[in-house]
């Protein structure tokens, strides 16, 4: 049986550059970058290395970037630090229905210390309304949080627009770039971004590290506290074997980038024609343009999408019905529903985010096995019975 992988919005394997790149730092390269003596001093020089490439990849100052532990940590970083900072101005916080939960939670968890938030519409591709957002600053709020693109349907928000709002408003705006850092082109230089997250391991990096862009200026609380690391910025030794990582992920990134776009794109494309001609009743979820170029998610109408993604397993196809860090949940995509789309639609949603281990072969086999399953679940689907007779 053959095995594909199609959920790398979930995670990606370890690209084989940055496994090498990572290994010295396990064994010779041990030293502390805080520490004054040779063994600090080399590793240190490592560090700003790695910094330099991870500010290169979205056309940012070295000084500007600040590394996590991961892209749920910044985000947490972002919200918590700019809301406890400017609370002498307001309470007040923006984001949209269609965010990730570790942008989500932690804005609920805002509200219950005292916070006012404003969770923003989206369309039926999923954009954010533009006149809704400005309509919604208000004198006391303080941040707007929005993410780049979405993780689930790949629909890429208007950030620009987003931040000339906040600009004019004089309100700082945060946006979660989890998913899009190393996918689609970032320019920090012209995006009026003040804050931005971003996470090593949907870039081929293993799990436990992140990054954050801080715009020179920009004032935020720490959400760790103790030692000065990162200017004084996020306390704690630095990570050093995964921040090495990281940056030699993204100069990989930069290196390849239009050639990984074109690659993935033509990918999706390829799987995405296959699936709307080999399957009836099945409905796009996301914006038709304006979406990563490795994400498709579709909704294969009268199926239950976790009993697709389980016989998908069995056929050695992995893929996701949403969110990883909703796995368990049984509830519908919030994403999908908050689009205007049915119960129906959201529950039988199911997301294929193409990756560089992906080949032709790959997407013709999931064409071969999807269309067997479809049929196979719509014959006792009692939906689908219904749906049937009701045409006939």
């Amino acid at each position: 049986m053959r095995r594909v992988y199609m959920d790398h919005n979930a995670t990606t394997p370890v690209h084989p550059e940055v496994l090498e790149a990572m290994l010295p730092f396990f064994r010779e390269q041990f030293g502390n970058a805080s520490s004054i003596h040779w063994a600090g001093r080399e590793v240190k020089k490592y560090l700003d290395e790695a910094r330099e490439k991870v500010a290169a990849l979205m056309n940012a100052d070295p000084q500007e970037i600040v590394f996590t532990g991961c892209g749920t940590e910044s985000d947490n970083m972002a919200i918590k630090g700019v809301a406890f900072t400017h609370q002498d101005k307001g309470r007040h916080i923006i984001t949209s229905k269609v965010e990730h939960h570790a942008i989500l939670h932690t804005c609920q968890f805002m509200q219950g210390m005292g916070y006012q938030v404003t969770y923003l519409s989206v369309d039926r591709d999923g954009l954010v309304d533009l006149e809704e957002l400005r309509r919604s600053i208000r004198p006391d709020t303080v941040l707007v949080t929005i993410m780049f693109a979405n993780n689930e349907t790949g629909t890429i928000m208007p950030v620009r627009e987003i931040g000339e709002i906040c600009r004019e408003k004089g309100v700082l705006f945060h946006t979660d770039a989890v998913q899009a850092v190393g996918k689609i082109s970032i320019d920090l230089k012209r995006l009026p971004v003040d804050i931005l997250s971003l996470s090593g391991h949907k870039l081929n990096t293993p799990k436990g590290i992140g990054a954050q862009f801080i715009r020179k200026g920009t004032k935020l609380s720490p959400l760790i506290h103790g030692g000065a690391q990162e200017r004084n910025r996020r306390a704690g030794t630095e990570n050093i074997p995964y921040i090495i990582g990281l940056g030699k992920a993204c100069e990989i990134a930069m290196r390849d980038f239009d050639k990984r776009h074109e690659y993935l794109r033509n990918l999706r494309d390829r799987l995405q024609e296959g699936i709307f001609r080999a399957v009836p009743h099945v409905e796009l979820n996301g914006h038709p343009v304006l979406r990563l170029p490795n994400t498709m998610n579709v909704s294969f109408l009268y199926v239950e999408g976790e009993s697709l993604l389980l016989n998908l397993d069995l056929e050695g196809v992995a893929v996701s019905s949403g969110s990883a860090c909703s796995s368990g949940s049984a509830d519908a995509s919030h994403v999908i529903l908050a689009m205007g789309k049915s119960p129906l639609v959201a529950q039988s949603a199911i997301r294929f985010s193409l990756g560089l281990t992906n080949t032709p072969e790959d997407v013709d086999y999931v064409l071969e096995v999807v269309p067997r399953i479809i049929e196979r679940l719509r014959a006792i689907s009692p939906l689908y019975q219904k749906a049937s007779r009701s045409k006939a």
